[in-house]
């Protein structure tokens, strides 16, 4: 039997690579892994869309000697079953070369093991590929054209690190887009996408060496998807399971109710989406973000459990059970890991749904609510609370016809409560509320149920000591308890 070696037609399979499928800001996170994984703790994201667009990262990291360099230029230069270090972000040895060449045709990288070498630089010119049709590989042959190329002063003040530019950058002005227009819509994506992925990083989280990015001399801010600097924000306990030897940890979430948070920070909650797509899993593979918004069909994205968020810690030694893609912006769990978090949904959705329904109220204190729910056999419906102090008082006065005509606005109301408004509502992200009562109307309306329930036996006084907990003065706590003191020493 004869073998050949048959070499892939460079020009096909690099076009074929090109489209692999990498966003611009998925591109960009795909080279700062490799920053991060080089030991660099600041990264500069620097853009031009004038004269000669590019777009550089330069990291302080490392840094690769030539053969270093070389190496990693190569198209599955790492191979895959060889066991990575804990923190190693790569997967395929793709992801330098793939996410780069996805947006531009000349990828320049240049590299300086330290301040007594000097900088090395290797280029993928896909027009010089496909004129030679092979894995030409150019390198610079003069410490002149080397030091022409942008930022390699800035590379050698450092002493060490690395420079990723692209030049050519057709993928991003695909289409009847400009390329100023692109840079103007795209990059500011590209900054809300590293404050996400990198939020852990960025934050300086304890055990976690902070990174610094910015952009253009701009600080990326991280981003906070589970608003742990509110006070209202529960975290439950977290769980660890094992799977080949490796850890993984879950820690669940629930954040505050919509109505507890401002404009400001409803956005800043949401994950680049809205409150209902952003609820879900948040894998994390070495505490970088992978993907987020979805149950993997374990729960429905509903309304009710929009403010529940799991954090899942996977280490990389299990790539290979999460089905994890070129462009580590997709993952799935295998059987033996959605047991355990299929458990862990079902208890932490209970927890959502009780903050969404009673918006944060203690569970401890036995609160008078106007509107009561009931489950009957064709579903849920709100009623009238008939023993609410207010109407146990109309209720109990007045002429029988009276009571008739009270009783009947009650079923009006009850009939035409509006609940698809409500849910249409509550699902815009929008925090629904009501007006309330006044300072003055809430002391009118005290004295008023004091006054009748005087002839009450035995009420009146427990009727005062309960007001706090009773609608509507629930809503204003601190006033009623004052009010209340006043009542007793009047």
């Amino acid at each position: 039997m004869a073998e050949i070696s048959l070499t892939p037609y460079a020009p096909a399979i690099i076009e074929s690579m090109r489209a692999i499928g990498y966003s611009l800001e998925s591109a960009v996170a795909d080279i700062i892994d490799n920053s991060i994984a080089a030991g660099a703790s600041k990264i500069n994201v620097y853009f031009n869309p004038l004269d000669e667009p590019f777009i550089a990262i330069i990291d302080d990291g490392r840094g690769m000697e030539q053969g270093e360099l070389t190496e990693a230029m190569r198209h599955g230069g790492r191979v895959l079953n060889v066991q990575r270090q804990p923190t190693d972000l790569g997967r395929f040895g793709l992801g330098l070369k793939t996410a780069s060449l996805s947006q531009c045709r000349r990828l320049t990288v240049v590299s300086m093991k330290d301040s007594d070498s000097k900088p090395s630089a290797r280029i993928w010119d896909l027009d010089l590929i496909e004129k030679k049709e092979d894995w030409i590989l150019y390198i610079p042959d003069s410490d002149a054209e080397i030091s022409e190329i942008p930022y390699v002063k800035l590379l050698v003040e450092q002493g060490h690190g690395t420079i990723v530019l692209w030049q050519q950058l057709d993928r991003l002005s695909a289409g009847e887009i400009g390329i100023l227009e692109a840079f103007d819509e795209k990059m500011p994506r590209v900054r809300e996408h590293l404050s996400l992925v990198f939020h852990r990083y960025l934050s300086g989280e304890s055990d976690l060496s902070s990174i610094k990015i910015t952009m253009n001399d701009q600080s990326v801010l991280p981003a906070d998807p589970y608003f742990l600097k509110s006070k209202a924000t529960q975290q439950l306990y977290t769980e660890d399971f094992k799977i080949e030897n490796q850890t993984i940890r879950v820690t669940p979430f629930i954040l505050p109710h919509i109505s507890k948070l401002t404009e400001k920070e409803r956005k800043e909650v949401t994950a680049n989406s809205d409150f209902r797509m952003a609820q879900g899993f948040y894998v994390y593979r070495n505490r970088r973000l992978i993907l987020h918004g979805t149950w993997f069909r374990m729960a429905r994205t509903d309304e009710l459990t929009k403010l529940a968020r799991v954090q899942v810690d996977i280490p990389n030694a299990l790539d290979h059970l999460w089905t994890l893609d070129v462009k580590k912006s997709s993952a799935y769990p295998p059987e033996v890991v959605r047991s355990n978090l299929k458990r862990i949904v079902e208890r932490i959705a209970d927890h959502s749904i009780q903050v969404y329904k009673y918006r944060g109220r203690s569970a401890l204190t036995k609160e008078v609510h106007t509107w009561v729910r009931e489950q009957t056999r064709t579903g849920i419906i709100y009623k009238i609370n008939r023993e609410h102090p207010v109407i146990m008082d109309l209720l109990s006065s007045g002429s029988d016809i009276d009571k008739r005509r009270l009783a009947t606005l009650l079923a009006v109301l009850e009939s035409t409560y509006p609940i698809n408004a409500l849910y249409n509502d509550m699902a815009s992200d929008q925090a629904a509320s009501t007006e309330g009562m006044d300072e003055r109307a809430l002391r009118e309306l005290a004295s008023e149920l004091y006054r009748t329930a005087q002839s009450w036996p035995d009420k009146g006084i427990s009727l005062i000591e309960r007001l706090p907990f009773i609608e509507p003065f629930s809503h204003n706590a601190e006033l009623t308890r004052q009010i209340v003191t006043e009542m007793k020493n009047a």
